[in-house]
């Protein structure tokens, strides 16, 4: 016999594959196979389904590798080319399998979703059943371990309840593995959340259940104190709560909603009226006081002549100098902008940071009034989007600022305003606002707001509420506790849609900031654990994780930048293989 008759007999030798059935029971012994090592995949399922001797659709089953923790989902690859010997245990199981999701409004869905798929289509799957557009802004969660309790009251599962809300980001689940290969197991327990905080193309008739689960999420977000904001703020949010909670008892639905279409003819009727208020040069002038703040203290306020043109800002000594060279010229393109307000404390501050060679400069504007204030902030928002004065979304931009701090003004009392409600203020204020007043303190003062928002529908309640929290200075931000390489002592990590914070973890200050739009690149040292990026300007960082897997932050990042690249024009298919490409990692393969 030749050397080759010799190879091709060992080839072909017949060999038992061990391959457990999950419909037999987890007790019964696995099915021996006899098979060859050029038997593929299709091959061994039907071998084993002949086996079994069980009839029904098997259609949905998949051969799953216990050691190697993967799915064979290939069905023309033969043993011989996944690498499947004779001591592989394989298990034939359903992809399909039941998953407890608990949603943002901790309601507890029961539903059938894919094992086998990478995360990032199962969510599609999820959102798709849902009726939740956008399914690339949410992700899955571990659920936080619940404490054991002294006394087990069986009340049943009540699932309003705080644990239920997000915690730190290093939970989220790997998008581009399946649940079975992170150890997710059928009738598990799972959080599905929004994870990128960049909400687009919203349309009020088609997101009925994405606006009422973003309401929900950013609701807890406040309530658990995970954002900061004003005592103001805080009663305009318990307003707009208690309205919700009073009107969705009435109005079935957010998506019919009449009084959407009227706001947008009012507004488009008051951008008529109002363009004849602005400049014929498209440009703002006033005198307002200015401030960089240095590390832990506020460098005094100073008097300017300001004036802002197309998307920059110069300031003079004085109104007769404006004519000369600035003393300085601040463009606003791609800056942060947030507000800084009290309207009790008659405070207007515009707190802008603005991207420089060296990271981010933080600047404070403080106008003199709320109409100044106004058009000011309109104006420095839109310039942050590279949009001057001229762009017709300017005064409806105004009357939208306006809108909230009039939301913020306390009214005349009215005798039946105080008396005739009775509200659970506990439900819809923060712990440290719950310590600082009693009930019969805040209920007045959640009134008081609350008749600034009583003729609100339903659908705008919850877009008033949204757009406020989206305001918030520290919005969209999600934390991990990282080490910077050739430092001793951890920092954090700020990640939002658009750039990096370093924040001093012992004093909370924001040491630097980078943006996406100025990172040339990124790569993850996967053996060592460490990410290393670097920005324009020949600027490099690098840093392990210490609270988090470094693929949560590679996976951020990418994802971010992902979504930096939708358009409205955009169909509704997503390029799910741009997304494994910019947050897959070499994990992901």
């Amino acid at each position: 016999m030749t050397s080759h008759a010799i190879c091709i007999q060992t080839r072909m030798a017949v060999w038992d594959l061990s391959v457990s059935v999950e419909e037999l029971g987890p007790e019964a012994p696995p099915l021996k196979i006899s098979v060859t090592s050029d038997l593929h995949i299709g091959g061994v399922i039907l071998k084993t389904v002949e086996k079994s001797q069980i009839k029904q659709d098997w259609s949905d089953h998949a051969l799953w590798w216990e050691q190697k923790q993967q799915w064979l989902l290939k069905p023309s690859w033969t043993l011989d080319k996944c690498g499947i010997h004779a001591d592989a245990r394989l298990c034939l199981t359903p992809q399909h399998k039941p998953l407890q999701l608990v949603m943002p409004s901790s309601i507890v869905l029961r539903m059938r979703v894919c094992f086998s798929s990478p995360v990032f289509r199962t969510i599609m799957g999820i959102c798709k059943l849902l009726n939740i557009r956008r399914p690339e802004e949410l992700s899955l969660l571990w659920p936080v371990e619940e404490k054991k309790k002294k006394k087990d009251k069986d009340v049943g599962e009540e699932v309003y309840d705080i644990t239920c809300a997000p915690l730190p980001s290093s939970e989220w689940l790997d998008s581009s593995r399946s649940l079975l290969q992170q150890g997710v197991k059928e009738n598990d327990k799972l959080i599905l959340r929004f994870k990128y905080y960049t909400f687009h193309d919203i349309i009020p008739q088609a997101d009925v259940v994405r606006l009422t689960q973003l309401y929900e999420q950013s609701r807890w977000a406040i309530l658990l104190e995970e954002i900061e904001c004003t005592e103001e703020e805080m009663m305009v949010f318990a307003a707009l709560q208690y309205h919700i909670g009073k009107v969705s008892l009435t109005e079935q639905s957010v998506a019919s909603c009449p009084a959407m279409e009227d706001l947008d003819s009012a507004l488009q009727c008051l951008e008529v009226k109002m363009e004849g208020e602005s400049s014929a040069d498209d440009m703002l002038v006033s005198f307002m006081t200015y401030t960089q703040p240095k590390r832990l203290t506020l460098k005094g306020y100073k008097q300017y002549w300001f004036t802002f043109k197309d998307t920059t800002i110069s300031y003079y000594k004085s109104k007769e100098e404006s004519s000369k060279e600035p003393i300085q010229q601040m463009n606003l393109k791609g800056c942060e902008v947030a507000p800084d307000v009290s309207v009790a404390g008659q405070k207007f501050c515009i707190r802008l940071l603005i991207p420089g060679p060296e990271g981010m400069n933080e600047v404070y504007l403080r106008c003199e009034h709320e109409q100044q204030y106004s058009r000011w902030m309109a104006a420095c928002r839109l310039a942050s989007k590279g949009k001057t004065l001229a762009d017709s979304s300017f005064s409806s931009e105004v009357q939208s600022i306006q809108s909230f701090l009039a939301m913020q003004k306390t009214t005349p009392r009215n005798n039946t305003a105080q008396t005739d409600e009775s509200i659970n203020t506990h439900s819809l204020v923060s712990p440290r606002y719950q310590k600082k007043y009693k009930p019969k303190q805040l209920t007045p003062r959640i009134l008081e707001a609350y008749q600034n928002v009583a003729q609100l529908s339903l659908t705008d309640a919850i877009q008033k509420f949204l757009q406020i929290w989206q305001a918030l200075p520290d919005f969209g931000l999600s934390y991990i506790v990282v080490r910077f390489k050739g430092c001793r002592k951890d920092e954090v990590l700020g990640i939002a849609n658009n750039r990096l914070i370093r924040i001093d973890l012992s004093v909370g200050d924001v040491v630097k900031t980078w943006r996406y739009n100025t990172m040339r690149q990124w790569n993850v040292n996967w053996d060592i654990k460490q990410v290393a990026i670097e920005f324009d300007g020949n600027v490099n960082i690098a840093f392990s994780c210490v609270t988090a897997n470094c693929k949560i932050v590679h996976e951020y990042i990418g994802g971010y930048i992902f979504m930096s690249t939708r358009c409205r024009e955009q169909s509704d298919t997503l390029n799910e293989e741009l997304f494994h490409k910019l947050t897959g990692g070499h994990e992901a393969l």
